[in-house]
C-alpha cells in the first residue's frame, strides 16, 4: 500500500499529560488488563475442559472471550506503556497494524455478540426446535461469518483510511489507533472518507444494535406465558447479556456514526468499549451463571483431587 507522505511516526497526547494522572492511569488500566486476561482465560478454560458446557451458548461465549482478549491485546498494552513514557510515539506503520487488528477484533465482537441474541432468541422462543436451529453446523458457520465480516471491515476501513496522504501534522489528541483522529491529520478532502467510515463503522454498530433490541424484545414478549422460574433464569442470561451489550454498543454508536469531528468527551467514552466491556464479560458470565459457576468448581476440585492423588 504506497502512499505518498512525509509522516513516518505519530505522537499520541493520551489519556492525560499530568504526570500524577499518568501514574494512576498506568496501575488502574494495568489492573484492568490483568482482570481482563485472567478473566477470559479462565472462561476459555472452563468451556474447554466441561463437557456440560459443550453447547452452543458456550461456544460462542468462549468466541467472545478469545475475541475480549485479542480486542484488549491490540491496544491495552501500548497504552499502559505509554503511561509511563515520556514521548508517546507509534511509527506510522504500527499505526496501521494497531488500528486494523483493533477493527477486526472489535467488529468480530460486534458479530458475535449478536450472534449471541440470535442463540438466546432461539432457545426461548423455539426451545423445541433449538437443537435443530442452533445445530453444530449452524454455529460454525455463524462464527466463522462473524470472523470473515470482521476481516472484510477493517480490512476496507484501514485501506480506505491510509490511501490518503499525510504531510506534516504527526500530533494526535488520542491514547489508541483510530479512524478519526488520525483523518484529522491528513492533508487531502476527506468528506467522501468521512461518509464511508459512517456507513461502514457507524452503521454496523447501529444495525447490530437494533437486531438485539429486536431480539430481547421478541424474547420478552415470549416470557409472559412462561412460568416464573422459567422467566427469572430467561431475565437473568439475557439481563446480563444486555448490560454487555448497551456498554458497548452505545459508545460505539456515539463514536462512529457521526463525520470525523472528535469532542473531548470521545477520550473518555472510548474507555468503555476498549477496556470497561472486555473487563465486565467474564465478570457478569461466571458471577451471573450458575452453569459456570459450577462447571469452575468441578475444574477446582479436579485439580484438588489430582494434587491430593499426587500427594497420596
Amino acid at each position: 500500500m504506497e502512499v505518498a507522505n512525509n509522516v513516518t511516526e505519530f505522537i499520541f497526547l493520551g489519556l492525560s499529560q499530568d504526570p500524577g494522572m499518568q501514574w494512576m492511569f498506568f496501575a488502574l488500566f494495568l489492573l484492568f488488563y490483568v482482570v481482563i486476561m485472567v478473566g477470559n482465560l479462565l472462561i476459555l478454560l472452563t468451556v474447554f475442559s466441561d463437557h456440560q458446557l459443550q453447547t452452543p451458548m458456550y461456544f460462542f461465549l468462549s468466541n467472545l472471550s478469545f475475541v475480549d482478549i485479542a480486542y484488549s491485546s491490540a491496544t491495552s498494552p501500548k497504552m499502559i506503556s505509554d503511561f509511563v513514557s515520556a514521548k508517546k510515539t507509534i511509527s506510522y506503520w504500527g499505526y496501521v497494524v494497531q488500528m486494523f487488528t483493533f477493527h477486526f477484533f472489535g467488529c468480530a465482537e460486534i458479530f458475535v455478540l449478536t450472534v449471541m441474541a440470535f442463540d438466546r432468541y432461539a432457545a426461548i422462543c423455539h426451545p423445541l426446535r433449538y437443537t435443530t436451529i442452533m445445530s453444530a453446523n449452524v454455529c460454525t458457520v455463524l462464527a466463522s461469518l462473524s470472523w470473515v465480516g470482521a476481516l472484510g471491515h477493517s480490512f476496507f476501513q484501514t485501506l480506505l483510511t491510509f490511501q490518503l496522504p499525510f504531510c506534516n501534522a504527526q500530533v494526535i489528541d488520542h491514547y489508541f489507533c483510530d479512524v478519526h483522529p488520525v483523518l484529522k491529520l491528513a492533508c487531502a478532502d476527506t468528506t467522501i472518507v468521512n461518509m464511508l467510515v459512517i456507513a461502514n463503522s457507524g452503521l454496523i454498530s447501529l444495525g447490530c444494535f437494533l437486531i438485539l433490541l429486536a431480539s430481547y424484545t421478541t424474547i420478552l414478549f415470549s416470557l409472559r406465558k412462561r412460568s416464573a422460574e422459567s422467566r427469572r433464569k430467561a431475565l437473568s442470561t439475557c439481563g446480563s447479556h444486555l448490560m454487555v451489550v448497551i456498554f458497548f454498543f452505545v459508545p460505539c454508536i456515539f463514536i462512529y456514526l457521526r463525520p470525523s469531528t472528535t469532542f473531548p468527551l470521545d477520550k473518555a467514552v472510548s474507555v468503555f468499549y476498549t477496556t470497561i466491556t472486555p473487563m465486565l464479560n467474564p465478570l457478569i458470565y461466571t458471577l451471573r451463571n450458575e452453569d459456570v459457576k459450577n462447571a469452575m468448581k468441578r475444574l477446582w476440585n479436579r485439580k484438588f483431587s489430582f494434587k491430593e492423588k499426587q500427594k497420596g
